[in-house]
Parts: structure tokens; C-alpha cells; sequence
């Protein structure tokens, strides 16, 4: 079954994003390559059981196992010594990452609270977009009874697109709630 996000990609943003930049091949027109779903609690430096339950939720959210990430370096002030677990981190591509960007774009963003749009500065330069949600209970996937504490995630967009402008046309193509530029 082909989903419904990359439907809409390959018959109305593809021929619309050749036109807007004057592309001469399909294969130069910017797509989405993975969405890349992370969260670090410092208190898992402590309570491993919170490092758990995070990286559960994330399992939840996304539909695939998530890999616990550790510290690089050792740092004597926050007690961190290199190698300790701090969070947990999933790599979506293809059908995943389709249905994921549906549900983020369709479920997730309108029932965050004050939502007046996505910050449009949140690309790198190279065309990869990166934004942060502060509470993973916007996902109809968790059970908010089960919470036991509420964590944020980063979530970055990775795209062909050689440009920021490229970038933020394909995604806007795609649905992404971009508040206006100031």
C-alpha cells in the first residue's frame, strides 16, 4: 500500500517543484531521504527506568525500536562519565517515514498548545530541517494516564535539496505548518 504523503509527493510537489526551479531532470527535483527522531533526558544519568520509558514512547510514536545513544566524552560537573546511556534516538525511511510525516503533519502539530506554525529557521544551510517538540503526549499513541513524565524530541527532516529555499519548498509542498517569515 503506498501511502498517501508520497502519493501527493511523486504526482503534484515533484512536477510542481521542476517547474518552480526550473529543473531539466526529475532526479535534481529535492526529496525527503529520512526523518531522524531524538530524545536526551539528563536524568537518565541517575534513573535508567526514565531512559526506558522515553525510549518507549518513542517506539510507540514512530513504529520501530529506537537505539540508546550515549555520552562521548566525560564531563566531571554534570557527573557524566563517556559511555553512560542518555537517550534514545530512530532513523525513519521509506514507508515509516511517509506515515510518520502524515501523522506529525495531520495529527501531531494541531494539537500542540498556542501552535502558530512551525519556526521556518530551523534549516542548516544544506536544505535539512530540524525542529523540537517539548511534549510527546501530541501523539495519539500515548496514553497520557501512562505517562510517567513528559519529555520533548527533536525531529529533523534530512532532504536532497542543496538549498534552504529548495528545502522549505519541498516540505511546505508536503504539508509542514511554516509560520510566516518575519
Amino acid at each position: 500500500m503506498q501511502q498517501r504523503l508520497k502519493t501527493q509527493y511523486s504526482e503534484t510537489v515533484l512536477p510542481a517543484l521542476q517547474k518552480e526551479f526550473n529543473y531539466g531532470n526529475v532526479m535534481e527535483v529535492p526529496k525527503l531521504e529520512k526523518i531522524v527522531v531524538n530524545t536526551c533526558l539528563k536524568e537518565a544519568i541517575t534513573n535508567m527506568k526514565v531512559l526506558d520509558a522515553a525510549a518507549e514512547e518513542i517506539g510507540l510514536i514512530t513504529g520501530q525500536r529506537p537505539i540508546i545513544t550515549r555520552a562521548r566524552n566525560s564531563i566531571a560537573n554534570f557527573k557524566l562519565r563517556e559511555g553512560m546511556p542518555l537517550g534514545a534516538k530512530v532513523t525513519l525511511r521509506s514507508a515509516k517515514m511517509w506515515e510518520f510525516l502524515d501523522r506529525l503533519i495531520s495529527i501531531a502539530t494541531p494539537r500542540i498548545r498556542d501552535f502558530r506554525g512551525l519556526n521556518p529557521n530551523g534549516f542548516d544551510g544544506r536544505g535539512n530541517y530540524s525542529m523540537g517538540l517539548t511534549e510527546q503526549i501530541v501523539f495519539p499513541e500515548i496514553q497520557y494516564d501512562k505517562v510517567q513524565r513528559i519529555t520533548g524530541m527533536n525531529i529533523t527532516f534530512v532532504t536532497t535539496a542543496k538549498t534552504d529555499e529548495e528545502g522549505h519548498a519541498l516540505l511546505k509542498a508536503l504539508g509542514m505548518p511554516f509560520a510566516d517569515k518575519k
